[in-house]
């Protein structure tokens, strides 16, 4: 058994884009550690969430603490922290890097640097991290381990001499990588003094014994019936669980300096616990906190609503949940006309919404629906006062608008050079331009762009890997914000703007965009006993419309024989009827129109 011994514990986490062999390596880690026995054991055994396993990506950074008996006779203690591989989770991993002193940069022999991977390796090294690259998948026929490595030294400026080649899936040369972990990454510093410090980098909620706060131990040392304070709150609280992840969680006396565990300590209030927050005595408080990460601001909006408002509280309760586990997303009530009350909520990229949508539709049963992404806007007005706006609902009198500026950001695009041309003009035609153009190899490009953010929250993406065939792969960074013709284009049905479908928008790409939504309610609102108009409008002009023709009914079917007189009186009385029926009919938009609307754009 692990005796403790602070120079015996190593704490790293593994880097990589997307598909590179992270989990695999980490089932691979668990099953030469023992840690977890060989019948329990399956495939990408730290992604447990059904969404991870699905769509073979980590979401959420999950810690395991691992025992390995290591060649020197010495027992040690192994604390890994996964992380995700995506940039629109960029905060997860910077979280679980705080908790660290190295990480190990696994690169696919086959794909070699990828754009994340990029984004992700500067968080680290920002932190003075040992960083150890790893390069996987060198089994396969098209590996190429030597020119990935020279991609390592000449992108990111990491010395590849002591790099290991290893198959996670084979399991090759994973034990060197073992040793590596305790020869190349230093153990945890000593205590500046025995007054606890914890870092808390992770929470998650448990209906039974309310929030498990994940910490990593600076200083001092945190067990049961320990009265502890949260610096951030001021709130404290009574410990009645400490513990280990061994993946599943495992009571233990006390947590020590360098060691990463978990505490329950009957917290029901949810907004308690900050994560980056610092956790200390509640008598004999650490002077100051420990250095947190920086609170990532959210880069995309979207409303989210219930489908049936009585699920309101419903869905608020389950935002509020998933806050603690992913505190990028940021959430604030609002309401609509058209979709009633719901929230407006912040994220940090597309595929965040996304994953937070899934995580409520699934996790929590909830029927809800999104209304598009929107960026937020700053605009100048004449008195000098400075409003950010994400909601078209509130623009201003136009009327009273110095001037708008959008948020631009720096694009980080790698691809192979034979796309280069394709990926040109879909930049061009979002409005973007081309700031420099790097050779990474032979047959590979690294190009930096700068470009609006509201022209790639959309479909950039999608349009990135259709271009390249899968083999492009972009990172972003917020840049600025720069003066732009920003517009709003209001939607209007039957005459009524419809607030829902109203967006922000900049003005070159308004007239398309308004009939592209036109058209596509004109195939979604069902009929209605009179004509419906469907317009585009920015301000007073109506740049596009579309008209969804009346349901008829043959009134002069039961007219046979005799005169005309008899048809014209009763169309006349038909039109009539129509007429009275324009001033005061409603048209109901069905909730699946809102869907519809929001996959055309």
């Amino acid at each position: 058994m692990f005796a403790y011994d602070r120079k015996r514990i190593r704490n790293f986490s593994i880097i990589a884009h997307i598909d590179h062999g992270k989990s695999t390596l980490a089932d691979r880690l668990l099953e030469l550690t023992h840690t977890v026995e060989a019948r329990e054991m399956q495939e990408q055994f730290l992604d447990n969430m059904e969404l991870e396993r699905e769509r073979g990506i980590t979401i959420k950074a999950r810690p395991v603490t691992m025992h390995y008996q290591a060649k020197d006779g010495e027992i040690y203690q192994i604390n890994l922290i996964d992380t995700p591989g995506h940039v629109d989770f960029s905060y997860e991993v910077s979280r679980s890097l705080s908790a660290c002193e190295g990480a190990l940069l696994v690169v696919d022999a086959v794909q070699g640097v990828q754009a994340q991977t990029l984004a992700n390796v500067y968080l680290a090294i920002d932190r003075n991290l040992e960083i150890l690259p790893v390069i996987n998948k060198v089994d396969l026929p098209s590996a190429d381990p030597e020119s990935v490595k020279k991609q390592i030294e000449d992108v990111i400026g990491l010395d590849t001499s002591n790099a290991v080649q290893i198959s996670a899936k084979t399991g090759l040369n994973v034990d060197q990588v073992l040793e590596k972990i305790l020869t190349e990454i230093p153990c945890p510093k000593e205590p500046i003094d025995s007054s606890l410090r914890a870092l808390v980098f992770d929470s998650h909620y448990d209906p039974y014994r309310g929030v498990l706060v994940y910490i990593r131990v600076v200083s001092g040392e945190i067990s049961k019936k320990s009265l502890i304070r949260f610096m951030a709150t001021g709130k404290h609280f009574e410990v009645n669980d400490v513990g280990i992840f061994t993946p599943n969680e495992k009571p233990t006396e006390i947590l020590r300096p360098g060691e990463v565990g978990y505490f329950v300590a009957n917290i029901k209030n949810t907004a308690d616990v900050k994560i980056g927050d610092t956790v200390t005595m509640h008598k004999f408080p650490a002077a100051n906190p420990l250095p947190g990460f920086k609170i990532i601001s959210p880069v995309v909006f979207a409303g989210i609503y219930p489908v049936d408002s009585s699920d309101f509280e419903q869905v608020r309760d389950a935002l509020a949940k998933l806050q603690l586990n992913d505190s990028a997303l940021h959430v604030e009530q609002e309401s609509s006309l058209a979709l009633g009350f719901g929230f407006r909520c912040g994220f940090l990229g597309l595929l965040h919404l996304e994953i937070v949508f899934e995580r409520l539709s699934r996790e929590f049963n909830l029927d809800i629906i999104t209304t598009a992404p929107s960026v937020i806007y700053r605009f100048m007005l004449n008195d000098g006062t400075i409003l950010n706006i994400d909601n078209p609902a509130r623009y201003p009198d136009p009327s009273f608008i110095e001037y708008v500026e959008e948020p631009w950001v720096k694009v980080h695009i790698i691809t192979p050079s034979e796309f280069l041309g394709g990926i040109m003009s879909l930049c061009t035609e979002k409005r973007g331009s081309l700031t420099k153009t790097e050779t990474m190899s032979a047959s590979r490009l690294l190009l930096t762009y700068s470009l609006p953010m509201n022209e790639i929250i959309t479909d950039f993406n999608d349009k990135l890997k259709s271009i390249t065939r899968g083999y492009g792969s972009f990172d972003y960074e917020n840049d600025e914000y720069k003066k732009s013709d920003i517009i709003k284009l209001e939607i209007r049905v039957n005459e009524e703007p419809v607030d829902a479908f109203s967006c922000l928008v900049h003005r070159s790409k308004a007239e398309a965009k308004g009939r592209a939504i036109c058209a596509k309610l004109k195939e979604v609102i069902p009929q209605q006993l009179f004509k419906v108009p469907i317009q585009g409008a920015i301000g007073g002009k109506i740049v596009a419309r579309e008209t969804i023709s009346a349901l008829t009914k043959n009134v002069t079917a039961k007219c046979y024989g005799g005169d005309i007189t008899r048809k014209r009186k009763l169309w006349e009385k038909q039109k009539e009827g129509k007429k009275k029926m324009k001033e005061i009919g409603k048209v109901n938009i069905p909730q699946s129109a809102f869907m519809e609307v929001l996959k055309a754009e």
